[in-house]
């Protein structure tokens, strides 16, 4: 098995045998003029570090460089992205700022989730207002500058040893925005210990309770697993098992596995039921898990500092400084 990113006229290779990366490489020199920089240290804004144990993905050095563009590589740090419960609007009387900046500054931010999902709820909120983004939303953006100042050296570890089944994690906040009064669902998924993909997303339809809102939310994350699945399976050339998605509310797990239509679910869109079908196919488990263990809920809303901190911790985003990294052992030098 080999595979190869490429990206302009750059290429990632990896492969399941180093005879067979080695073997492309020369058929690609032979025929191309071509440079080899050896093992992966750097691709896109992320920092690769490969060791005995694993690997690990950051991108402090592009999270100084949007504090920089911005203005704010000064400024002082703050706990959380977003105040909890911060509410925002597009119908507001405020001022308008500069959307050219505003922008920027998003869009350097969307960039920056690749490795920091604890920022997926707060950069995805803003990102609704970028068409005539107002003073709350201003105020709110060096909010989250402010919590990546003093969090850049945070990052993902993905451990040789941490297994490979697959695992995802499903929530949603009811009616969330005033605008419109949509949910916002928020799902992420694990192979083995480590998280590998995450989405936080406002719904495209209201949902009139939370266990509707539920539902909705965990059926995204089924059409999530069901990609996963088929990716590994022609990854790894295994036949796909099935996925668990966890959910912490029991009235959208009974909504999963009852083909019956209650008075008070019979008008959800039929598309939203596809998570039952998958699960009729042995494809997808819906399981409960406590609202404390639920992974998902750091992307569905803003949260405490103390709750914050703790949810952070539980999807698995860390500190992956060098210095914190060599203090624990991870790597020498």
């Amino acid at each position: 098995m080999l595979i190869v990113a490429v990206y302009v006229d750059d290429l990632l290779i990896t492969g399941s045998s180093l005879e067979a990366i080695l073997e492309f490489k020369h058929e690609m020199a032979s025929k191309f003029e071509m440079s080899d920089l050896g093992l992966l240290t750097y691709y896109l804004g992320i920092d690769v570090i490969q060791y005995k144990g694993g690997i690990i993905l950051k991108q402090d050095a592009y999270a100084r460089k949007i504090l920089d563009d911005a203005g704010m590589s000064s400024c002082n740090p703050t706990h959380v992205p977003l105040e909890i419960n911060a509410q925002f609007s597009k119908a507001s009387n405020e001022d308008k700022i500069d959307e050219r900046a505003y922008r920027r500054s998003i869009g350097c931010l969307r960039y920056l989730l690749h490795t920091r999902p604890d920022l997926s709820f707060s950069v995805g909120v803003l990102s609704r207002y970028m068409q005539e983004p107002k003073t709350s939303h201003g105020s709110a953006l060096k909010q989250v500058l402010r919590y990546l100042r003093g969090s850049s050296m945070l990052g993902l570890h993905y451990t040789r040893n941490g297994g490979t089944k697959l695992l995802g994690y499903s929530d949603s906040s009811h009616n969330v925005d005033i605008d419109d009064g949509k949910s916002t669902s928020g799902h992420i998924f694990y192979l083995g210990e480590s998280p590998i993909i995450w989405s936080s997303t406002k719904q495209e339809l209201v949902a009139l309770s939370s266990c509707e809102a539920e539902f909705m939310a965990a059926t995204e994350a089924a059409k999530q697993a069901i990609w996963l699945q088929e990716l590994l399976s022609e990854v790894d050339g295994t036949q796909s098992e099935l996925v668990v998605i966890k959910v912490d509310n029991k009235s959208a797990i009974a909504l999963t596995k009852n083909p019956v239509f209650h008075g008070r679910s019979k008008h959800i869109h039929r598309r939203f039921h596809f998570i039952r079908e998958c699960v009729e196919n042995e494809q997808i488990e819906v399981e409960h898990v406590p609202g404390v263990d639920q992974k998902a809920d750091i992307l569905t809303k803003s949260l405490g500092r103390i709750k914050f901190k703790e949810m952070r911790r539980l999807i698995g985003v860390q500190d992956v400084s060098e210095e914190n990294l060599k203090l624990k052992g991870e790597i020498v030098g």
